[in-house]
């Protein structure tokens, strides 16, 4: 099989950051990047390259950050400029939401096969791809507009988590397989299907971006475009169940096989792995006939794979587990007394027989002489207390007894607040690239002149569309009860929005796996962050959605715009 030299993007990611630097690949004609030193088709990457033919070469368009498209798309920034052609994150001022953009000059040798795919991909409708909004030829310049999904993570950035559940391989894996079988019957190939090109949505749905458009602008065909992405697929379960790339060479942020051991199951590779799946994996990998070892037929096709997927038994998510009620839920009655509490913290409180029944004349006039004797004590006792309360009330004020504090508070306040130390932390990045990694500790080091600092975003307050936020985990060594936190931060104005989320983690899986426990917005340079009920937690993500426009910054190196550095930042139970 011929091979062909791709370089490392196809399309923008989501991030809004600073761009790359990216190597090529080597990949085979099936357009299944097998053996790429590193491949990130949604990364972020300069330079430019030829145009295929010798000695000929295409120069990207010269577009800037506010350039407009059709006076309408105005180019934010650029993530991509890689063989002649460059994708941008853009505005569509119209309909005033995010988009992204593919811009090639209209002498481009791949100009007119990008235009044709962009159309037939559009064509399709179909909702699991990321959509085609529009292809334009237009001033000398060829571009395609598509979705921007700020809310999608990439199958790159779920798998440096570590390998996904058998629920969500199996869910990935069922519906990619659809959607490639319902695009193949429309003559719609992808030959660029890899984890960066396989995205999850927060409400856990699976979408495929780059349809047919990716291996247009990198100019990449197949024989057999039908087995080519039934492998790719194989591929991605693959890599969802053991974390690594099927192939030699690493990819994708991904560890290959060891070296001259050949392909083997991934059941083989990680302990744990579903069988079932394992073997799923293999029949669309080897679809040559190779898996005849173990009795089952290879699959040359999405909708052979989509077949095998629906004869398997159905793999159902997990179980919720079960957590037991808060102590302070827990009731002190015993049993025998209900209704009543005990005597003291964990005793019980004993019920005394009742006293045998006084049958004779002299037990019943006992029985009339002591309840006499009662009623008696009883307005005896009655009288004294109204006496000594008139006696009280006779007395000057200067002589009573407070029953509250100075400040007016009842004698029962609330204990004050305990400071929580924080023993360790990282930077969590929920989309695209970090921010400062480096400076996380700054933030407790006891210095209010050291900052961990945001990138600066072109518009705001609110990160989104760039990121879902940015933001810092904490350890506090242990769980611990919660109350609030404080952020000493460095710039004001503009609002700033803090959230906290508890999390079991300093490494979680993503945004979603967490529980957010408080939320505070504010314009001053301090923010206190209450949270809403009692939670008892080790790790805590301090969560910025929104930054002020802070102008720009010659102490802190920073350019104007959007953006915020966190200071100090003190917890307390």
């Amino acid at each position: 099989m011929a091979e062909r030299s791709t370089a490392a993007v196809d399309v923008a990611d989501n991030s809004g950051e600073q761009p790359l630097t990216a190597k090529a690949d080597q990949s085979t004609a099936d357009g299944v990047a097998k053996n790429p030193e590193r491949d990130t088709d949604s990364g972020e990457t300069q330079g430019s390259g030829a145009i295929e033919g010798p000695g000929q070469k295409a120069a990207a368009p010269e577009l800037h950050s506010g350039h407009k498209l059709a006076r309408r798309y105005r180019l934010e920034e650029c993530v991509t400029r890689l063989d002649g052609f460059s994708s941008w994150r853009a505005v569509d001022e119209k309909l005033r939401r995010a988009v992204g953009v593919h811009i090639l000059p209209a002498h481009h040798a791949r100009a007119r096969s990008v235009l044709a795919a962009a159309r037939s991909s559009a064509l399709l409708g179909d909702p699991r791809f990321v959509q085609v909004l529009d292809a334009v030829e237009e001033n000398d310049l060829v571009y395609v507009v598509h979705e921007w999904l700020p809310d999608a993570t990439e199958l790159t950035t779920l798998l440096a988590a570590g390998p996904l559940e058998p629920h969500d391989a199996y869910q990935m894996v069922s519906q990619v397989a659809a959607a490639m079988a319902a695009a193949h019957r429309e003559g719609l190939a992808h030959l660029r299907l890899n984890p960066n090109a396989v995205l999850r949505t927060s409400t856990g749905q699976w979408r495929i971006r780059g349809l047919a458009v990716n291996a247009a602008l990198r100019g990449v065909s197949s024989d057999s475009p039908q087995r080519a992405d039934t492998e790719a697929i194989g591929a991605l379960l693959y890599a969802a169940l053991t974390q690594r790339w099927p192939y030699e060479n690493d990819a994708y942020g991904l560890s290959g096989l060891p070296k001259d051991i050949g392909l083997i199951a991934p059941d083989q590779v990680r302990a744990g792995v579903h069988r079932g799946l394992s073997e799923l994996a293999m029949r669309a990998l080897v679809n040559d006939g190779a898996t005849a070892s173990r009795h089952e037929a290879a699959c040359t096709t999405p909708e052979e794979l989509v077949k095998a997927i629906g004869e398997m038994p159905r793999i159902r998510p997990p179980e919720p587990a079960f957590t037991a009620p808060p102590e302070y839920q827990r009731t002190t009655y015993q049993q025998g007394s209900y209704g009543r509490p005990a005597a003291h913290p964990g005793g019980t409180q004993p019920i005394a027989p009742p006293p045998p029944p006084l049958q004779s004349r002299t037990g019943k006039a006992l029985k009339w002489a002591v309840s006499a004797l009662l009623i008696a004590a009883l307005g005896l006792g009655s009288w004294q207390l109204a006496d000594a309360l008139m006696d009280r009330g006779d007395k000057p004020d200067d002589t009573k007894k407070s029953q509250t504090t100075d400040d007016g508070d009842k004698n029962d306040t609330k204990p004050a607040p305990t400071p929580i130390k924080i023993q360790d932390s990282r930077e969590f990045v929920a989309k695209g690239d970090a921010q400062h990694p480096g400076d996380a500790s700054k933030t407790y080091d006891g210095d209010t002149s050291t900052y961990w600092r945001t990138k600066t975003f072109n518009a705001g307050p609110t990160i989104a569309p760039y990121k879902p936020g940015v933001g810092i985990l904490y350890d506090l060594g242990s769980s611990k009860h919660l109350s609030a936190a404080t952020v000493a931060m460095r710039y004001g104005g503009d609002h700033t929005t803090v959230e906290l989320y508890a999390t079991d983690s300093l490494t979680p899986a993503s945004l979603d796996s967490m529980d957010r426990i408080g939320q505070t917005t504010t314009t001053s340079t301090t923010a206190t962050v209450k949270v809403g009920k009692q939670v008892k937690t080790r790790y805590v993500l301090v969560w910025l959605t929104a930054v002020p426009n802070s102008g720009y910054d010659s102490e802190m190196y920073a350019g104007a715009g959007y953006k915020q550095a966190i200071g100090e930042v003190k917890f307390t139970g």
